[in-house]
């Protein structure tokens, strides 16, 4: 066979395959704002869960829903329901937290931190304090609700996700405010799996 490839031997070949596995980038921090960050099709990013958070809530703050109640004090907000009607398991805070915290920092309302989605406080030394008196009764209710639709045309799929987001005045029972933002993405499929 002479030498060549023959001569090279299983043991090289092996070498060369374990020399190129150990080639991959360098483990780097990036700008999570940036556009550095991973956007995949078929899943919620990252920047997906900014992008919605910033775009509802701006929403929410230029309609003016949140003046101020009598006296001069913030209205408070509890948020009553999150429903993920996508195929991925979500932590809720990915999106509530940014919510509440815009909110917060805004200085138009604040947000219950002792009564949680669960039924449990959120800041359960606060709840201990304030237990033996009347919870806080909200002014609004937020309730906020992500929808996946996925579709395919030959090699490219497209995933849609719509994040839609209601401030309800629950002493009156109607929603005073409403708006959605709808994420889409699109990729094409590789030639093998998927």
């Amino acid at each position: 066979m002479g030498k060549g490839l023959a001569g090279f031997g299983y043991l090289g070949l092996i070498g060369v395959l374990a020399l190129g596995a150990g080639c991959g980038q360098k483990a780097q921090r990036i700008d999570p704002g940036g556009t550095q960050t991973i956007t995949t099709t078929g899943e919620i990013d990252i920047q997906d869960w900014r992008d919605a958070a910033a775009d509802m809530t701006q929403s929410l703050l230029a309609s003016g829903v949140l003046a101020r109640k009598e006296g001069g004090d913030r209205p408070l907000v509890a948020i009553s329901s999150f429903v993920n009607n996508t195929t991925q398991q979500v932590d809720p805070d990915l999106l509530l937290k940014k919510i509440r915290t815009v909110l917060s920092q805004s200085g138009k309302a604040y947000t219950i931190t002792t009564v949680g989605l669960t039924g449990e406080a959120e800041d359960a030394p606060a709840r201990r304090v304030a237990e033996g008196e009347k919870p806080p009764e909200p002014d609004y209710t937020l309730t906020l609700k992500i929808i996946e639709q996925s579709t395919r045309a030959d090699r490219t799929r497209q995933s849609a996700f719509v994040f839609q987001m209601s401030l309800t005045d629950p002493k009156k029972g109607y929603a005073v405010w409403e708006d959605e933002t709808t994420i889409v993405k699109q990729g094409t499929k590789p030639g093998v799996g998927w």
